[in-house]
């Protein structure tokens, strides 16, 4: 037995990610996270191959690797994670690891659920229409006070106030969809605060780079009044 190698560990995810309406962890995380070689990891679950198929599909893909080869990378749901644990050994690392991964599938199976209420739904979808009206302030106001300033790319102004919301929330553009509600409700309030602080500051002409420190700013005063939890996914 081996720990995992140095490129495995670059290639670490989440422990635990969604797929559809179901969560699975993968061949390199096992092997990372026990200290196994991932090629053992992987004989394993050939060795056992037709027990895995009995607890659901076996999925598997192909990472390339920085040599040109492709890594061949088992797809785990729950109980086929469970069953290739009780596999290997039961080191304190090894054991450490499997309450890890257990509490992991619990958590992320409450957000799932959460992600699936119909209170995350509404959340999401009053996201989106605070979303549009921003859209909607940014080209009837915002990009006429700025080309009237001299701008010659008022048209990238929607991107720049997208990826101001995300940088103060430190998400992706494509984790929208994959917050939990605390986040999603953070991501309205911003942008509709946006909204409101172009619309005030284009009324008295303020130069439109100076709104967008305005905006900024107090993005982050908001988000540090809200108190929001460390950020765990939904899923990807």
């Amino acid at each position: 037995m081996g720990r995992g190698t140095e490129g495995e560990e670059d290639m670490m995810n989440e422990l635990v990610i969604v797929k559809g309406n179901d969560l699975f962890t993968d061949s390199v995380v096992i092997a990372h996270e026990t200290g196994y070689e991932h090629s053992v990891i992987q004989r394993n679950i050939r060795n056992y191959k037709s027990e895995f198929e009995q607890l659901g599909k076996l999925g598997s893909h192909d990472r390339p690797l920085p040599s040109g080869q492709n890594q061949k990378i088992y797809e785990l749901n729950e109980p086929q994670a469970s069953y290739l644990l009780t596999l290997l050994d039961n080191r304190n690392k090894v054991r450490a690891f499997k309450l890890k991964l257990v509490k992991e599938f619990y958590r992320m199976r409450k957000f799932l659920l959460e992600k699936q209420s119909a209170e995350w739904q509404q959340s999401r979808l009053f996201g989106k229409q605070t979303r549009h009206d921003e859209t909607d302030i940014i080209l009837a106001k915002l990009i006429p006070l700025a080309e009237k300033q001299g701008s010659k790319n008022s048209g990238k102004l929607y991107m720049t106030y997208s990826k101001l919301v995300n940088m103060v929330l430190c998400i992706e553009a494509e984790q929208r969809d994959n917050l939990p509600a605390t986040y999603v409700d953070a991501i309205r309030f911003l942008e509709n605060a946006i909204c409101n602080i172009i619309s005030l500051e284009v009324d008295k002409e303020t130069y439109y780079k100076e709104i967008y420190q305005i905006c900024k700013a107090k993005c982050f005063i908001i988000k540090e009044l809200a108190f929001l939890p460390s950020l765990k996914l939904i899923g990807a």
